[in-house]
C-alpha cells in the first residue's frame, strides 16, 4: 500500500526519510565485523542477541503488521526497506538509525567494539546496496574518546550525515565531558541525532523503575525535555552555535508547553547561567529539530492548528515515517491539518538545511 496521500503526489518531489530502523537479526550478523578477540568474547559469553529493550520483538508498536514477516524481524535487508518504505512512499533518500541496544553494554571496549561492527554492518548491507539509504554513526558514550574515535573513522564516508544518542543516558547530554563528541559532530557536518531510548543506567521515571512498558514508552518526553534543558543551561549551543541537534521519535506537542516554562525560569534565573544570551524559544528555532512521527497531538484539525501556531514556525519538524515502528495504519503518514506546502519543506527543505551531507546528493 502507498504511503502517499493526495497533498503528497507532486512528480519528481524530493521526499527525505529522516528516521528509518535496519534491524540487526542477532549478534553473529555483526561477527564478520567483530575483531578475533570479541567475536570469541562473545561466543564465550553467551552474548547472542542486543536487540534493544526499548523495542521488545512482540510489542505492538515495535513492527507495523503489515510490515511484519512470518520469521524474524522487519527489516533485516536493504531490499525489505526498499520495498516497504522507500519505494511505496517515495522517499528519495532515508537515513538508517540502528537500534541495536550496543549502548547498554556495562564495558568500554566491547561496546566500542560493538558500535564500530554496527556501523560497518550499515555500511555493508545497506550503504552499498540502495544508493537512497544513509545512516547515523552509532556510538557507546561509556568512553567519549573511543565515541570520538569512531565518528572520526566513519566521517570520511559521507553516507553517515548524523551521530546517533540515545535520550535516557547515564548523565545530562550537556554535561562538558561529552563537549568533544558535539566538536567532532560541527568539524565534519554532523547534526547530534537524539533518538528515544534508553541505555538504562538509570531508571526511566524519577520516583524508580515502572511496572510496564506504556509507563516507560510514555516517560520518553520527558527525557527528551530534560535533555533539551540540560543542552541549553549547560552553553552546548553557545559553544557549538553551528551545531544541529534532532529529536527523533520525540513526539513534539510537548514542546509549547515546554519552551514556556523554560522561558519563564531563564528570565528570573538567567544570572546562574550568563553564556546563555538567547531565549530558549530562540535556540530551538536556531539549533532544534524533530522528527515527525510519532505523531502525539489530537485528532481534531483546529486543535491540532492551533497546537502548530502556537510551537510558532513550521521549520522545526523533518519528515520521519519511523518504519518499520507502527506509528500510523496505510497512508496516513501526515496529519490532515499540515498543508501541501508544509508537507513540501518537512519532506525536503528542512531536511537539506538541517542536514549538510545530503545537500550534495540532492542537487
Amino acid at each position: 500500500m502507498a504511503l502517499i496521500d493526495d497533498r503528497q503526489n507532486e512528480p519528481a518531489a524530493q521526499r527525505i526519510d529522516c528516521d528509518i530502523h535496519p534491524s540487526v537479526p542477532n549478534c553473529a550478523a555483526l561477527f564478520p565485523h567483530l575483531d578475533d578477540h570479541w567475536r570469541e568474547m562473545s561466543i564465550v559469553r553467551g552474548i547472542d542477541d542486543l536487540h534493544s529493550a526499548n523495542y521488545p520483538d512482540n510489542t505492538p508498536l515495535t513492527v507495523r503488521p503489515d510490515w511484519k514477516p512470518a520469521h524474524g524481524r522487519a527489516a533485516t535487508s536493504a531490499e525489505a526497506i526498499a520495498g516497504q518504505c522507500l519505494d511505496p512512499s517515495g522517499s528519495t533518500l532515508a537515513i538508517c538509525n540502528c537500534l541495536f541496544g550496543i549502548q547498554t553494554l556495562y564495558s568500554e571496549d566491547l561496546a566500542g567494539a560493538y558500535a564500530k561492527a554496527l556501523n560497518d554492518w550499515v555500511r555493508t548491507e545497506f550503504l552499498d546496496k540502495d544508493a537512497r539509504l544513509r545512516a547515523s554513526i552509532i556510538v557507546s558514550l561509556d568512553s567519549v574518546e573511543m565515541a570520538v574515535e569512531e565518528i572520526h573513522r566513519c566521517a570520511a564516508d559521507r553516507r553517515f550525515v548524523q551521530v546517533l544518542l540515545l535520550v535516557a543516558t547515564a548523565q545530562p547530554l550537556g554535561k562538558r565531558h561529552f563537549w568533544p563528541i558535539y566538536e567532532a559532530a560541527v568539524r565534519y557536518d554532523l547534526p547530534i541525532g537524539i533518538h528515544a531510548g534508553s541505555e538504562f543506567r538509570n531508571p526511566p521515571t524519577p520516583m524508580g523503575w515502572p511496572s510496564y512498558y506504556l509507563e516507560d514508552y510514555v516517560v520518553n518526553a520527558q527525557s527528551f525535555q530534560s535533555q533539551l534543558t540540560s543542552l541549553f543551561c549547560e552553553g552546548v549551543f553557545n559553544k557549538f552555535p553551528t551545531l544541529m541537534v534532532v529529536m527523533l521519535e520525540s513526539g513534539w506537542t510537548w514542546l509549547p508547553a515546554h519552551l514556556w516554562r523554560m522561558t519563564k525560569y531563564w528570565h528570573g534565573l538567567r544570572m546562574e547561567i550568563p553564556w546563555a544570551d538567547r531565549s530558549p524559544a530562540e535556540v530551538v528555532k536556531d539549533q532544534i529539530r524533530f522528527s515527525l512521527q510519532p505523531i502525539d497531538g489530537p485528532g481534531d484539525v483546529d486543535q491540532m492548528r492551533r497546537l502548530m501556531d502556537h510551537i510558532g514556525t513550521d521549520d522545526l519538524l523533518v519528515y520521519s515515517s519511523d518504519y518499520p515502528h507502527n506509528q500510523f495504519a496505510g497512508a496516513d503518514v501526515f496529519h490532515e491539518t499540515f498543508t501541501r506546502d508544509e508537507i513540501r519543506k518537512l519532506t525536503r527543505d528542512t531536511p537539506l538545511a538541517t542536514y549538510p551531507r545530503l545537500r550534495s546528493a540532492s542537487s
